[in-house]
């Protein structure tokens, strides 16, 4: 019976960081900021201006739950990007992955991975585009700047 209770534990644990995770991607989603101009959430906003860093990653040029294909190293993957913005002036990228996680070390070198595989993609549509990518700590608020590989 124990082993039993520990599994529908473990189980319930998992569900709850899910959606968990999955309500704060949707309440991102809905979150844009234009200097005064504010759009969603504005609990997350007030969040989200408190570090300038962040707040030029949600302008109303930024994308939501951008998909994108393509094949690495002859296997086919197909992903989506929870925030992207595309600087045609600057000709510089900015992929932003929301990761809900209170222990950043657990998955953190699997996160950097599909940051880099995003920028792999990216890069055979715009070739000559500087790809900055970064991943939003949701529990603090804290953005951490990822190295991207170059080609």
């Amino acid at each position: 019976m124990t082993t039993l209770h520990k599994l529908l534990r473990a189980h319930e644990q998992t569900k709850h960081a899910t959606d968990t995770g999955t309500k704060m991607h949707q309440r991102l989603q809905r979150v844009y900021i234009d200097g005064t101009n504010t759009h969603g959430d504005a609990d997350l906003v007030a969040k989200i201006y408190a570090v300038p860093e962040i707040a030029k990653l949600f302008t109303a040029k930024s994308r939501t739950e951008v998909p994108i294909a393509g094949t690495i190293n002859g296997r086919f993957i197909s992903r989506r990007i929870d925030r992207l913005t595309i600087d045609d002036n600057t000709n510089t990228i900015h992929i932003l992955d929301y990761k809900t996680d209170t222990n950043r070390d657990t998955y953190r070198n699997m996160y950097i991975a599909q940051i880099n595989e995003y920028a792999l993609l990216l890069r055979a549509i715009y070739a000559t585009y500087k790809i900055r990518g970064y991943i939003l700590w949701t529990h603090d608020f804290s953005l951490e700047n990822v190295h991207i590989k170059p080609l």
